[in-house]
């Protein structure tokens, strides 16, 4: 037996204390700023984010899930489970936008999603992001998984594509960099995709602000998986080796070579890692290994799979010695898609949108209130929920709270810092006066207290006249109303139009909606945590 297996080997933990120590004593004796010094006893952070992900597919939301979610169900016992949560939209693009930047999408009137070759990215390159805010208190940063916000792809002659599709593709010169990649929006490190990995026209690898691999040939989608779950790949070109069902997995095997090349060479620097699932957006192609592993279905398996990774990456942070002082985050971009809802339903008993009305593209609940979960053994007590109202905007300024930085007035201006609530010492108030929603269409709505106020008819997304949603369609009880008005304290379910029985509160909530929109996010009063000072 070698000399280095007779005895214990020192944890990451411990050679990261002594890292620190070396760093504060030596050199502080050369007059290091007291700044950098401090960043070391910074906690890392980890932000999960699922696709699709409803709040009625996690075992601890929903007592009746046909899917089991142990990993996630744990995270939640140690930590805080919030169960007033939202995406800032009902679809993916505007939300990671938001939840990068802190600002809501319609505020750059940005509408839709990108797919392929779309862009430009939507993120300025003097935009103050969350990656890059943590980058200037001495993080280092990573995105692994789908980016989503746009990217500018070049041509042969170095022009901008503006063409879609599987055309647009085809033009994309392999050998020039992306120069909005998210290496150049506040990450260090980033290998993903461009959109939906497995969706969306361009079915190959970023790394950095390249692609290694080019795509060279059509997707052959005779040689996918055929069930009711599948059908959702756009015609497109693909990489050699770019496998559908793995992706996810090998997004879990890039963010663990992260976190151990961190553990090893970094051990005094904190990280943020924002690990940015496919699972669960359609197709639902769950690696081999999880297919047929649950009594749900394909979608039931891909489920299955997101769950193992969440589990793999506590595990990971837990062996590396890193699990006590990182603040983990898990949350969705927006609620469940139609498809594995309507069919999750009739098929397996499952509802993925329970207990809300509407689902992905709605502006009713089941569109935007999403699973979130905070777990940061350090400073949070086990065990805890709240019903605080908070949006995915909010985790900028949080983790600007909790790394001392000031944000400056011209930026994240949606973002309210819940801290508070995490450590328990919040006097009960509400950190937000309002919340705002947005829908793939624009349309917006404003939520203050119990009431939610709803600027448009309808769903604000889905068509329930079509034959998939008709069933789920319930009666307009003001069909003559210009918008809706509900009472989400006594009727959760968003059944009871009240527009003309309180015409006070519409117009008290319009003009409100109104002024947050003229002044910028500004309108509620801002968190004693936020001071507005010049910008940098």
């Amino acid at each position: 037996m070698s000399h280095l297996n007779r005895f214990q080997r020192p944890s990451a933990a411990l050679v990261a204390r002594v890292a620190l120590i070396w760093r504060l004593v030596v050199l502080g004796s050369f007059g290091v700023p007291a700044t950098l010094a401090a960043t070391a006893a910074q906690p890392n952070i980890l932000l999960i984010l699922a696709d699709d992900l409803g709040y009625g597919d996690v075992g601890c939301y929903n007592p009746e899930a046909k899917v089991a979610t142990p990993h996630l169900d744990r995270l939640a016992r140690e930590g805080m489970r919030f169960t007033d949560a939202h995406s800032p939209s009902t679809v993916c693009t505007p939300s990671r936008y938001s939840l990068l930047t802190g600002q809501m999408a319609f505020r750059i009137n940005y509408r839709g999603v990108f797919a392929g070759t779309g862009g430009p990215g939507l993120i300025k390159a003097d935009q103050l992001t969350l990656p890059q805010m943590l980058r200037d208190r001495g993080y280092a940063t990573a995105l692994i998984g789908k980016w989503h916000v746009g990217l500018t792809f070049l041509d042969k002659s170095g022009q901008r594509i503006t063409q879609g599709g599987v055309e647009g593709v085809k033009l994309i010169d392999y050998s020039r960099a992306i120069p909005d990649a998210p290496i150049h929006r506040g990450f260090d490190r980033f290998f993903g995709t461009a959109c939906c990995p497995t969706t969306d026209f361009l079915y190959a690898y970023i790394d950095g602000d390249r692609i290694p691999v080019p795509p060279v040939a059509m997707l052959d989608k005779s040689t996918l998986p055929k069930h009711p779950y599948a059908f959702d790949n756009r015609a497109g070109l693909i990489a050699p080796g770019f496998d559908l069902e793995e992706v996810d997995l090998v997004f879990l095997q890039k963010s663990q070579e992260f976190l151990e090349e961190h553990a090893q060479r970094r051990p005094g620097k904190p990280f943020f890692l924002l690990h940015s699932t496919q699972a669960v957006h359609l197709p639902s192609f769950a690696a081999k290994q999880f297919q047929g592993r649950t009594n749900a279905g394909p979608h039931g398996d891909f489920i299955h799979e997101l769950d193992y990774i969440v589990g793999e990456l506590m595990q990971t942070l837990e062996r590396l010695g890193l699990a006590e002082n990182t603040v983990v985050m898990f949350s969705s971009d927006n609620g469940p898609e139609t498809t594995s809802v309507v069919r999750m339903r009739a098929d397996h008993g499952h509802d993925g949108a329970r207990p809300w009305r509407g689902v992905k593209r709605d502006q009713w609940e089941g569109g935007h209130r999403v699973p979130f979960i905070v777990r940061w053994p350090a400073k949070i007590a086990a065990g805890q929920v709240s019903d605080q109202t908070v949006c995915l905007t909010d985790i900028m300024a949080t983790c600007a709270a909790i790394t001392g930085t000031t944000l400056p007035a011209n930026a994240a201006e949606d973002s309210f810092s819940f801290l508070t609530v995490l450590t328990g010492t919040a006097d009960g108030m509400p950190r937000r006066d309002y919340t705002l929603h947005q829908t793939i269409s624009l349309a917006l709505a404003i939520r203050r207290g119990p009431w939610k106020f709803l600027d448009h008819r309808g769903s604000g997304g889905n068509n329930y006249a079509n034959a998939e949603l008709k069933q789920f369609a319930l009666p307009d009880t003001a069909p003559d109303a210009p918008g809706q008005l509900y009472n989400l304290a006594t009727d959760p379910g968003e059944t009871e139009n009240l527009y003309f029985k309180h015409p006070d509160i519409v117009r008290e909530l319009k003009a409100l909606l109104e002024h947050s929109k003229q002044a910028g996010g500004r309108a509620a009063s801002r968190p004693a945590d936020r001071k507005p000072v010049p910008a940098p």
